[in-house]
């Protein structure tokens, strides 16, 4: 596969170089480890731009929360502290419910059912981040969410007590209905968390396990395959705005090429990473019966609660869907 900065280039080339008189540095802040296939694909678009721009603007990440904390990115690119991150918005859909449209249990299962949802909601969440002075570049999908235990699980009364990490509100809310304990616990904190005793079960993805070694704290992954939430790049609508028009092309050249790449990822990464978590003594499969059964009963009692919230504007993210 080509690397994103050649194709992208090849994408942008009728847009020429932004003035070579222009220089500056956006740091971008990512939550996830460098070895995630979500800072990857970052790493490879902030390249992309600042040799699609000849260097006139330059795109320097910081993945890990090394610059801010996952909960504090958002915040920091609406107020011009940087000018351009990453950031799960599900994990704040507690200041709109259209930000957990990706985390509406079994909704959108496979990634052909996520693109689907993510075209029926781009435009309307494009609307809301504007009026928050953010610009949306691209958007890339986790593999679906499963759940890991450090013992078997076969309904919802084997679940009751557990302390459960929790990185959305969706997330919380499942613990809850289910009898578990809630503890939101950002990306960068999983490991030490489990390794603490301060969770001892969560729902994430293959990638997630895979990436924090989880095999050392837990021993079971129950692929439930519950949504598919999504990771966003964007920019200060203010300092995008400032950009000439050559810049900003070669910026949704990259976009377009890193949003590809990223989908390419995560539908090979999944099958890989729960390869791995088996391969070190996981043990990986669906879940019985019974408890997929209850869990899709919570999940309509969630998607009812999360329409209430969401109001006309949720119902018609979902009925575009639906439609398709």
């Amino acid at each position: 596969m080509k690397t994103i900065t050649k194709a992208a280039l090849t994408l942008t080339a009728a847009a020429g170089f932004a003035s070579a008189g222009f220089a500056e540095t956006w740091d971008m802040p990512m939550a996830y480890s460098a070895t995630n296939f979500h800072s990857a694909t970052g790493a490879e678009f902030a390249k992309c731009v600042t040799e699609g721009t000849g260097g006139a603007l330059t795109i320097k990440t910081h993945p890990g929360g090394s610059l801010f904390a996952g909960g504090e990115i958002k915040r920091a690119i609406q107020t011009g502290q940087v000018n351009i991150g990453e950031r799960l918005l599900s994990g704040h859909q507690n200041e709109n419910a259209l930000f957990g449209f990706d985390s509406v249990p079994f909704l959108a299962t496979s990634f052909e059912d996520s693109e689907k949802l993510w075209a029926a909601a781009k435009g309307p969440l494009t609307k809301v981040l504007e009026a928050q002075n953010l610009h949306l570049l691209y958007s890339v999908p986790w593999p679906s969410q499963g759940l890991y235990f450090k013992k078997e699980v076969n309904s919802i009364a084997d679940m009751k007590g557990l302390k459960f990490r929790s990185y959305n509100s969706a997330t919380a809310r499942l613990a809850e209905l289910s009898g578990m304990l809630p503890t939101q616990i950002e990306a960068a904190e999983i490991s030490q968390a489990f390794a603490t005793g301060v969770v001892d079960s969560m729902i994430s993805s293959g990638a997630t396990g895979y990436d924090r070694k989880m095999w050392e704290s837990l021993t079971h992954f129950y692929d439930v395959q519950a949504w598919l939430p999504r990771n966003y790049i964007m920019a200060n609508k203010e300092a995008w705005d400032a950009l000439d028009d050559n810049t900003r092309n070669v910026m949704n050249g990259c976009a377009s090429v890193a949003e590809y790449a990223g989908d390419w990822r995560s539908i090979q990464y999944a099958g890989f990473t729960l390869n791995e978590l088996a391969k070190h003594g996981m043990k990986v499969g669906p879940a019985g019966e019974k408890l997929q059964a209850e869990l899709k009963a919570i999940g309509e009692i969630m998607t009812k609660e999360w329409l209430e919230k969401a109001g006309p504007a949720g119902q018609a993210i979902v009925d575009a869907y639906k439609a398709n």
